[in-house]
């Protein structure tokens, strides 16, 4: 399937290049085609900026032309999952996706396919890597650097060999070459406080005096790199590690707690000049502390400090809105009301419910977390018979539905939020992984866990 795709692709973009080459032309062209789309739009943007939304025809392909596209890194987003285009000037590419496998399917055809089909396999490359690291956090200090100083090496004569073919310009470098480096960056950031907190043994003063001289390769400031993730996730896992190993010395820091995440908001503060990445970095803080520690006197510090410190006072910062939202949730609350319905189309109403109720999410792009919450709920429906579970889908109706016959549901009620951005909103469902509680009466239980936690049955 893959390969028609790529050939009627590469047919179509033929004749859009020889139609242009009569005269000189500054022209760019995107497009593609979606295999078992969620949605029937694309979203294509720069940074955090949505330049245009690129609707699906009936044979689910999209496209759009430029009469001039100034070259640089853009985003192509199929809710819920994204990657990364760079066009140099006059690239027009076409893309196949298929939403199985969002990333590894992506394939790039046309003017400007080699460089973008390196970075697609430097990522998977990462990702991959990712997978396989999970252990090297055990490792001694020595071991972890040789270790990971090997996996740098391969990665970067991989970089250097493409680099050399292909012979991109320097603007395409400096995004490939920075997502090489952070990754690998990265990985000395996380290792001081994963190796602390598995072991229970501070390794910062055994570290090498160089450890982190990676640091001065990295502009910290740059506004330009603030839509590229790679660049905020690494600056994120920095102040991550700087807050946190600043605590050892006091005994083992919990990287949940408030003092160590208004810690972080401080260290953000002096070390960012540039306001748009200190913004940036603010709210990634302050999304992740928000949706772990749930005690609200603290969460009102907490957002009180992250306002005096943030640059950013529109009305639409999502962090004020999560704020907002997560005073609504307080245990013994009503659950602010969102539209739910039956596969039948009839509405529910969580307020008829007359047991205590489990509520989770799913959806068929993350498969291996449905399988295991469907897993869990029939081992814990034997345990408490008399505990409700409802699997509430974010998914569209069909797809819902020719999903659902996938799985064993005798023991769960099944809905399908209808509107998905409401339900976000309200209830503050970020994480498909969070689990909402109720009691008997309807009101909130505990409306931050998650099902597939192994202290879970706590809460019940």
């Amino acid at each position: 399937m893959y390969y028609s795709l790529k050939t009627g692709f590469t047919l179509t973009l033929l004749l859009m290049l020889c139609s242009c080459s009569k005269k000189e032309d500054y022209s760019a062209y995107f497009g593609g085609q979606v295999a078992n789309p969620h949605v029937r739009y694309v979203l294509f943007s720069k940074g955090n900026k949505v330049i245009d939304t690129l609707p699906l025809d009936k044979n689910n392909r999209f496209f759009i032309k430029f009469d001039s596209l100034t070259p640089g890194l853009y985003s192509f987003k199929h809710e819920p999952e994204y990657q990364y285009v760079y066009f140099d000037r006059n690239d027009s590419l076409m893309v196949t996706i298929n939403t199985d496998d969002f990333d590894r399917s992506i394939v790039f055809t046309g003017r400007g396919e080699r460089k973008n089909n390196f970075m697609m396999e430097l990522f998977m490359a990462h990702d991959a890597d990712r997978e396989k690291s999970y252990g090297i956090y055990n490792y001694d200090p020595e071991k972890f650097i040789k270790t990971i100083d090997s996996s740098y090496a391969l990665r970067k004569a991989f970089y250097e060999k493409n680099k050399k073919d292909i012979q991109w310009s320097n603007g395409f470098d400096a995004y490939a070459k920075l997502r090489l480096m952070l990754n690998y960056f990265s990985k000395k950031e996380y290792y001081p406080y994963i190796h602390g907190r598995r072991s229970g043994i501070d390794v910062t003063e055994k570290l090498p005096k160089d450890f982190y001289s990676f640091r001065r390769d990295i502009n910290l400031n740059d506004d330009n790199l603030v839509g590229y993730s790679p660049y905020l996730r690494y600056l994120t896992a920095m102040i991550n590690n700087m807050a946190i190993t600043r605590y050892y010395k006091d005994g083992m820091a919990e990287e949940s707690s408030f003092r160590d995440n208004i810690s972080k908001l401080d260290i953000a503060d002096s070390v960012f000049k540039n306001k748009a990445v200190k913004n940036e970095v603010l709210n990634a803080l302050a999304f992740n502390y928000l949706l772990e520690d749930q005690n609200m006197a603290n969460n009102q510090k907490f957002l009180d400090r992250y306002m005096q410190l943030s640059s950013d006072k529109n009305a639409d910062n999502e962090i004020r809105k999560i704020g907002e939202a997560i005073k609504n949730l307080k245990p013994g609350s009503d659950l602010p009301s969102i539209p739910l319905v039956d596969s039948t189309g009839k509405t529910f109403n969580l307020k008829d419910i007359k047991e205590e109720t489990v509520l989770f999410f799913w959806t068929s792009c993350a498969r291996a977390h449905t399988e295991h919450a469907y897993e869990k709920i029939s081992e814990l429906k034997q345990k408490y018979p008399n505990v409700d579970f409802i699997a509430i889908n974010v998914d569209s109706d069909a797809e819902w539905k020719s999903t659902l016959t996938k799985y064993k549901t005798e023991n769960v009620l099944e809905l399908r939020s209808t509107n998905f951005d409401e339900l976000r909103e309200k209830w503050v469902i970020t994480k498909i992984k969070r689990t909402i509680i109720l009691n008997s009466n309807g009101s909130i239980k505990n409306a931050f866990t998650n099902l597939l936690d192994d202290d879970f049955e706590k809460s019940l």
